[in-house]
């Protein structure tokens, strides 16, 4: 029997934008850093500890029949404050696309869709804050 696990861990986002350089602009404002890696019609950037790769790419490349708006799954970000991120994020452009929802003790979520028509979702998650202290407990042996 196979152990292995078919999907192992999250590796990039890919979000569309109709002008990338202002895309480009807006996510390094958010995210307080420039992209890593800029090739034309795409920019990466690495978020984390984890170097989550949040891409995006110019709308010209998206495959036939791609949505290019807001629409199927929300990838959720962890941040540590919800209501001020979103703050934040409402500040800078974003319209609410889900309120702030509390979905379970230690679990709260909202979305946004930014500038380009893409959804944003934000989520406090304390499991995650417990594979976050349980790796740095590893690390420090």
């Amino acid at each position: 029997m196979n152990n292995s696990t078919t999907l192992q861990g999250f590796a990039t986002i890919s979000y569309w934008a109709a002008d990338l350089e202002a895309a480009k602009k807006w996510y390094a404002e958010l995210l307080g850093i420039e992209p890593y890696f800029v090739v034309q019609g795409y920019a990466e950037f690495r978020i984390g500890e984890y170097q989550h790769e949040l891409g995006l790419i110019d709308s010209r490349y998206a495959p036939n029949g791609a949505i290019t708006g807001p629409g199927g799954a929300i990838m959720y970000w962890h941040v540590d404050d919800v209501s001020s991120t979103l703050e934040k994020l409402l500040a800078m452009g974003a319209t609410t696309y889900e309120a702030i929802t509390e979905r379970g003790e230690g679990f709260i979520t909202a979305s946004v869709i930014d500038p380009f028509g893409n959804i944003l979702g934000i989520m406090y998650n304390s499991h995650f804050l417990e594979i976050q202290k349980s790796r740095k407990s590893r690390d420090s042996r």
